[in-house]
């Protein structure tokens, strides 16, 4: 009888990284992803169970030590924890835990130049003003559906379907040789 084959995550982008005078990107580790659904009688208790108070303002993001939470809608968080082999809560809440760790990866933009990089591709106003440090957002970049998150006053992260990795970085890459012109 053969043996099983066990998958291991990958980053299509491993190895890949753009860092020049005003622009860096980035992908990040692999990090540990649940996408939660919970009703609002819910969110005190899947804030404890989870150890980062979920945020309830539209677009907002919350942290405790290694642990996000990113507010997607009127019941949906992101909950991302950098260590990838975090232990997160299995049960007992209301609502819907699952692990989306495999689906999504992560790139980091950051420098003077990330605002008009991403302002390329990405519809929204992305200034400090209209989209400041904490907001985070679905949106689109290119063709590609994505989150967004602003980590910084010059930084941003981009969750995304490893499928888009070449599409994205390669966007990403043109996009910053011309925000730097």
């Amino acid at each position: 009888m053969a043996e099983p084959t066990v998958a291991t995550l990958s980053d299509p982008l491993e190895g890949c990284s753009l860092a020049t005078a005003g622009i860096s990107i980035v992908p990040l580790p692999l990090a540990r992803k649940i996408s939660l659904r919970v009703p609002p009688a819910s969110v005190g208790a899947a804030s404890a169970a989870f150890g980062v108070v979920l945020p309830t303002e539209p677009g907002r993001s919350a942290r405790s030590g290694t642990r996000s939470a990113l507010w997607l809608g009127p019941d949906e968080w992101l909950i991302i924890d950098e260590n990838a082999e975090a232990a997160m809560p299995a049960g007992g809440l209301a609502g819907s835990i699952v692990d989306i760790s495999h689906r999504n990866r992560t790139i980091e933009i950051s420098g003077r130049l990330a605002t008009a990089t991403l302002a390329a591709g990405c519809p929204l106003d992305l200034s400090l003003q209209a989209f400041p440090v904490g907001k985070c957002t679905r949106t689109l970049f290119g063709k590609v559906d994505i989150i967004l998150w602003r980590t910084g006053e010059e930084t941003f992260r981009i969750d995304y379907w490893p499928s888009f990795s070449a599409y994205l970085f390669a966007y990403l890459s043109k996009a910053a040789q011309a925000a730097a012109w």
